[in-house]
């Protein structure tokens, strides 16, 4: 394998997470690497993991796959799977099984691995309700990444929490950054953030309609609970804060000009349609992007 080098050193790249949503986003992961922008620092929470996973592994196929055809794999998920407990979303098989050699979306981890940019995969610890960004130094082999990218996406209530190391994590929108990695990015000292986001520009995210049930329903875990009562809040302020970034020059942004797709879209026509606009999208961007990364 012919050594694999970064074109971008001065910018961090974050992928906002969303479920289904990211059949947008998966987009722009295809639209970077056929330019040959590789940012030598990425982050990702929850869907964006993914976005992360096989834009490091510098996969465009699977890219999109993961998040339009992949949702036609009959052991994909949806309510029977639910009720049998693998979740709406069959996590240990869509993140962990299927990415193995031979597999249903086998995924390249000596690419990865090969690769240069410093990785962060946030994930949210329910008991202590603590963020984690594992690092490059925790994603040295294929079923460990895998697992992580797992507990990253693990949304509350559709989906069972994996563990690791004895410790069970949620989803990473549930932490103070609200799903966008802008706060590990400026922890690593970055000034300048390439954020991806999967919501239209002028979304607000609004606060929920029965936190009490959350509080009920995770009464084993309160920090989970707590983490979805406030992440409206959370999410609405990191956002703030990339516009705030964007007007000062710091920050350029994706945001889709639509999303007629949720979290849990499982139609394979809409999560194609989905991606073409942004693939669309990201393609008239792109110059743009070129100018401001000096790519």
């Amino acid at each position: 394998m012919p050594a694999l080098a970064s074109t971008v050193t001065d910018t961090a790249l974050i992928f906002e997470g969303g479920g289904m949503r990211a059949s947008v986003t998966s987009a722009v992961v295809q639209v970077l690497v056929e330019a040959g922008i590789f940012v030598d620092w990425v982050a990702g929470i929850s869907a964006g993991a993914s976005n992360l996973a096989n834009y490091v592994s510098r996969d465009p196929a699977r890219a999109r796959a993961s998040f339009t055809t992949f949702a036609a794999d009959p052991n994909f998920g949806g309510w029977g799977s639910f009720l049998r407990g693998t979740g709406f979303f069959n996590a240990h098989y869509i993140y962990e099984a299927t990415a193995a050699p031979g597999q249903a979306l086998p995924f390249d981890f000596a690419t990865f691995a090969a690769n240069p940019a410093r990785r962060r995969v946030g994930s949210f610890e329910a008991e202590t309700g603590r963020m984690v960004y594992w690092t490059e130094a925790d994603m040295t082999d294929l079923a460990g990444f895998m697992r992580r990218v797992r507990a990253s996406s693990t949304m509350p209530i559709l989906m069972p929490p994996p563990e690791i190391d004895g410790r069970v994590y949620f989803d990473g929108a549930l932490g103070p950054s609200g799903g966008i990695a802008l706060d590990a990015a400026q922890a690593d000292g970055f000034g300048r953030v390439f954020a991806v986001l999967t919501r239209e520009r002028g979304y607000v995210k609004r606060p929920p309609k029965w936190p009490a049930a959350y509080r009920a329903w995770f009464r084993r875990y309160p920090a989970v609970a707590e983490g979805l009562n406030t992440r409206w809040r959370n999410y609405n302020r990191t956002r703030e804060e990339l516009f705030d970034l964007e007007s000062s020059g710091q920050a350029l942004l994706f945001t889709p000009a639509s999303v007629a797709v949720t979290n849990h879209t499982t139609d394979v026509t809409a999560l194609n349609q989905a991606f073409e606009r942004g693939l669309a999208q990201a393609r008239q961007e792109l110059p743009r992007w070129k100018d401001w990364l000096g790519a």
